[in-house]
Protein backbone atom coordinates (compact mmCIF):
# COMPACT_ATOMS: atom_id res chain seq x y z
CA UNK A 1 0.00 0.00 0.00
CA UNK A 2 1.77 3.34 -1.19
CA UNK A 3 0.53 5.14 2.52
CA UNK A 4 2.59 2.96 4.24
CA UNK A 5 5.62 4.70 2.50
CA UNK A 6 4.84 8.41 2.31
CA UNK A 7 6.75 10.66 5.39
CA UNK A 8 3.17 11.52 6.86
CA UNK A 9 2.68 8.33 7.71
CA UNK A 10 6.20 7.34 9.57
CA UNK A 11 6.34 11.15 11.46
CA UNK A 12 2.86 10.00 12.89
CA UNK A 13 4.63 6.40 13.41
CA UNK A 14 6.75 8.09 15.65
CA UNK A 15 4.79 10.31 17.28
CA UNK A 16 2.51 7.37 18.65
CA UNK A 17 5.63 5.62 19.26
CA UNK A 18 7.40 8.17 21.40
CA UNK A 19 3.83 8.85 23.31
CA UNK A 20 3.13 5.43 24.45
CA UNK A 21 6.71 4.93 25.20
CA UNK A 22 6.92 8.16 27.36
CA UNK A 23 3.93 7.25 29.39
CA UNK A 24 5.01 3.33 29.42
CA UNK A 25 7.96 4.01 31.49
CA UNK A 26 7.40 6.67 33.64
CA UNK A 27 5.07 7.93 36.45
CA UNK A 28 2.64 9.68 34.61
CA UNK A 29 -0.84 10.53 36.45
CA UNK A 30 -3.88 11.95 34.79
CA UNK A 31 -4.13 14.83 37.37
CA UNK A 32 -1.50 16.24 35.83
CA UNK A 33 -2.27 18.57 31.81
CA UNK A 34 1.22 16.64 30.48
CA UNK A 35 -0.72 13.25 30.96
CA UNK A 36 -3.45 14.03 29.66
CA UNK A 37 -2.29 16.11 26.34
CA UNK A 38 -0.64 13.26 25.48
CA UNK A 39 -3.07 10.54 25.74
CA UNK A 40 -4.91 12.92 23.76
CA UNK A 41 -2.54 13.14 21.05
CA UNK A 42 -1.89 9.47 21.27
CA UNK A 43 -5.62 8.73 20.54
CA UNK A 44 -5.74 11.11 17.89
CA UNK A 45 -2.83 10.24 15.35
CA UNK A 46 -3.30 5.99 16.63
CA UNK A 47 -6.72 7.07 14.48
CA UNK A 48 -5.11 9.19 12.38
CA UNK A 49 -2.75 5.97 11.64
CA UNK A 50 -5.81 3.76 11.41
CA UNK A 51 -7.42 5.98 9.21
CA UNK A 52 -4.70 6.13 6.78
CA UNK A 53 -4.16 2.95 6.20
CA UNK A 54 -7.82 1.37 5.76
CA UNK A 55 -8.37 4.70 3.46
CA UNK A 56 -5.44 4.53 1.80
CA UNK A 57 -4.84 8.60 2.16
CA UNK A 58 -2.13 10.96 3.33
CA UNK A 59 -4.81 12.89 4.92
CA UNK A 60 -5.72 12.72 8.68
CA UNK A 61 -9.19 12.07 10.11
CA UNK A 62 -11.08 15.31 11.65
CA UNK A 63 -8.15 17.54 9.78
CA UNK A 64 -10.03 20.67 11.80
CA UNK A 65 -9.15 18.88 15.48
CA UNK A 66 -5.43 18.78 14.39
CA UNK A 67 -5.06 22.04 15.21
CA UNK A 68 -6.06 22.09 18.39
CA UNK A 69 -4.32 18.88 19.35
CA UNK A 70 -1.24 20.62 18.19
CA UNK A 71 -1.69 23.60 20.34
CA UNK A 72 -2.67 21.46 23.21
CA UNK A 73 0.73 19.54 23.30
CA UNK A 74 2.66 21.83 21.74
CA UNK A 75 1.52 23.91 25.18
CA UNK A 76 2.51 21.11 27.15
CA UNK A 77 6.14 21.53 25.90
CA UNK A 78 6.82 25.13 26.41
CA UNK A 79 5.31 24.89 30.07
CA UNK A 80 7.70 22.43 31.13
CA UNK A 81 10.71 23.96 29.64
CA UNK A 82 10.03 27.60 30.69
CA UNK A 83 8.10 27.27 33.48
CA UNK A 84 8.83 23.89 35.18
CA UNK A 85 12.41 23.15 34.08
CA UNK A 86 13.32 26.79 33.73
CA UNK A 87 14.95 26.84 30.46
CA UNK A 88 17.07 23.81 31.60
CA UNK A 89 18.38 21.67 29.41
CA UNK A 90 17.00 18.37 29.30
CA UNK A 91 20.26 16.63 27.53
CA UNK A 92 22.27 15.75 29.99
CA UNK A 93 19.80 13.91 32.15
CA UNK A 94 19.44 11.09 29.72
CA UNK A 95 22.78 10.01 29.99
CA UNK A 96 22.51 10.04 34.14
CA UNK A 97 24.73 7.43 35.96
CA UNK A 98 21.55 5.89 38.07
CA UNK A 99 19.38 3.76 35.85
CA UNK A 100 16.42 4.95 37.51
CA UNK A 101 16.84 8.39 36.90
CA UNK A 102 17.58 7.74 33.07
CA UNK A 103 14.70 5.78 32.68
CA UNK A 104 12.32 8.68 34.40
CA UNK A 105 14.44 11.15 32.40
CA UNK A 106 13.82 9.82 29.29
CA UNK A 107 10.02 9.60 29.86
CA UNK A 108 9.86 13.17 30.76
CA UNK A 109 12.18 14.17 27.79
CA UNK A 110 9.66 11.74 25.26
CA UNK A 111 5.80 13.20 26.56
CA UNK A 112 7.75 16.91 26.96
CA UNK A 113 9.78 17.62 24.03
CA UNK A 114 10.13 15.00 21.75
CA UNK A 115 6.25 14.14 21.09
CA UNK A 116 5.55 18.29 20.98
CA UNK A 117 8.15 18.68 18.83
CA UNK A 118 6.79 15.80 16.32
CA UNK A 119 3.42 17.01 16.21
CA UNK A 120 4.30 20.30 15.60
CA UNK A 121 6.90 19.04 12.63
CA UNK A 122 3.83 17.19 11.26
CA UNK A 123 1.84 20.90 11.37
CA UNK A 124 4.59 22.92 9.61
CA UNK A 125 5.29 19.99 7.00
CA UNK A 126 1.98 18.66 6.08
CA UNK A 127 -1.80 19.41 5.16
CA UNK A 128 -4.41 19.58 4.81
CA UNK A 129 -4.25 23.42 4.96
CA UNK A 130 -6.42 26.05 6.03
CA UNK A 131 -9.03 23.27 7.56
CA UNK A 132 -9.03 25.79 10.49
CA UNK A 133 -10.54 29.05 10.60
CA UNK A 134 -9.65 31.88 13.09
CA UNK A 135 -12.36 31.56 14.89
CA UNK A 136 -11.57 27.67 15.76
CA UNK A 137 -8.88 29.59 17.69
CA UNK A 138 -11.32 30.49 20.72
CA UNK A 139 -12.31 26.92 21.04
CA UNK A 140 -8.32 25.62 20.58
CA UNK A 141 -7.71 27.49 24.29
CA UNK A 142 -10.71 26.18 26.03
CA UNK A 143 -9.25 22.92 26.61
CA UNK A 144 -6.34 24.18 28.88
CA UNK A 145 -7.60 26.94 30.32
CA UNK A 146 -10.53 24.07 31.53
CA UNK A 147 -8.32 22.25 33.13
CA UNK A 148 -6.54 25.17 35.05
CA UNK A 149 -10.03 25.74 36.25
CA UNK A 150 -11.22 22.44 37.15
CA UNK A 151 -7.81 21.57 39.03
CA UNK A 152 -8.33 24.79 41.54
CA UNK A 153 -12.20 23.58 41.37
CA UNK A 154 -10.65 20.07 42.87
CA UNK A 155 -8.67 21.44 45.22
CA UNK A 156 -11.62 23.80 46.68
CA UNK A 157 -13.65 21.10 46.70
CA UNK A 158 -11.51 17.83 47.98
CA UNK A 159 -8.62 20.19 49.84
CA UNK A 160 -6.87 16.04 51.06
CA UNK A 161 -6.80 15.01 47.82
CA UNK A 162 -3.38 13.71 46.62
CA UNK A 163 -1.59 15.99 44.50
CA UNK A 164 -3.83 18.93 45.55
CA UNK A 165 -2.15 21.44 43.24
CA UNK A 166 -0.29 19.51 40.01
CA UNK A 167 1.21 23.22 38.77
CA UNK A 168 2.47 26.37 41.22
CA UNK A 169 0.88 28.84 39.08
CA UNK A 170 -2.31 26.78 40.14
CA UNK A 171 -1.38 26.80 43.77
CA UNK A 172 -3.34 30.19 45.56
CA UNK A 173 -1.58 29.21 49.12
CA UNK A 174 0.94 31.78 49.19
CA UNK A 175 -0.45 34.42 46.22
CA UNK A 176 -4.33 34.32 46.99
CA UNK A 177 -6.55 33.79 43.94
CA UNK A 178 -6.30 37.02 42.50
CA UNK A 179 -2.63 35.93 41.77
CA UNK A 180 -3.94 32.66 40.02
CA UNK A 181 -7.18 34.38 38.37
CA UNK A 182 -3.34 36.34 36.68
CA UNK A 183 -2.24 33.88 35.76
CA UNK A 184 -4.94 32.43 34.15
CA UNK A 185 -5.50 36.02 32.05
CA UNK A 186 -1.84 35.85 31.10
CA UNK A 187 -1.76 32.04 29.52
CA UNK A 188 -4.85 32.63 28.40
CA UNK A 189 -2.85 35.76 25.85
CA UNK A 190 -0.36 33.14 25.68
CA UNK A 191 -2.18 30.49 24.41
CA UNK A 192 -4.20 32.38 22.04
CA UNK A 193 -0.87 33.70 20.63
CA UNK A 194 0.80 30.42 20.33
CA UNK A 195 -2.46 29.61 18.30
CA UNK A 196 -2.39 32.47 16.02
CA UNK A 197 1.23 31.62 14.99
CA UNK A 198 -0.34 28.46 14.61
CA UNK A 199 -2.43 29.50 11.77
CA UNK A 200 -0.14 31.73 10.24
CA UNK A 201 2.06 29.25 9.74
CA UNK A 202 -0.39 26.83 8.21
CA UNK A 203 -1.58 29.49 6.00
CA UNK A 204 1.83 30.82 4.57
CA UNK A 205 2.24 27.24 4.01
CA UNK A 206 -0.72 27.01 2.22
CA UNK A 207 0.79 30.00 0.24
CA UNK A 208 3.92 28.71 -0.39
CA UNK A 209 2.42 25.02 -2.03
CA UNK A 210 0.41 27.52 -4.23
CA UNK A 211 3.26 29.62 -5.86
CA UNK A 212 5.13 29.43 -8.56
CA UNK A 213 4.26 25.70 -9.20
CA UNK A 214 0.35 26.29 -9.43
CA UNK A 215 -0.59 26.08 -12.72
CA UNK A 216 -3.23 28.41 -12.35
CA UNK A 217 -0.43 30.94 -12.26
CA UNK A 218 2.02 29.87 -14.72
CA UNK A 219 2.28 32.69 -18.27
CA UNK A 220 3.04 31.59 -21.51
CA UNK A 221 3.76 34.77 -22.86
CA UNK A 222 3.56 35.65 -26.80
CA UNK A 223 6.31 38.77 -27.85
CA UNK A 224 6.23 37.77 -31.27
CA UNK A 225 2.56 39.25 -31.97
CA UNK A 226 2.08 41.39 -29.05
CA UNK A 227 -0.69 39.06 -27.85
CA UNK A 228 -1.86 38.87 -24.03
CA UNK A 229 0.19 36.20 -22.06
CA UNK A 230 -2.20 32.90 -22.30
CA UNK A 231 -3.09 31.14 -18.65
CA UNK A 232 -2.27 27.34 -19.22
CA UNK A 233 -4.82 25.14 -18.48
CA UNK A 234 -5.00 23.90 -15.37
CA UNK A 235 -4.91 19.51 -16.10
Amino acid sequence: MRVLIMPQFWLRVLIVVAGLTGLLIGDHRIVYYTCQSNLITLGYFGAVLYWMVCRGTTGPAAPRLRGAVTLWIVITGLISHFMLQNGANPLPGLAAADPASRVANWSMFLVHYAVPLLVLADWVAFGPRRVSPWRDLGLWILFPLAYGATSVLRAVLFPTVNVRYPYFFLDPTSHGYDWVAGQFVRLAVIFAALGAALLAVDRLAARIARHPEDPAVVHNPEPSTGAPAKIAPTP
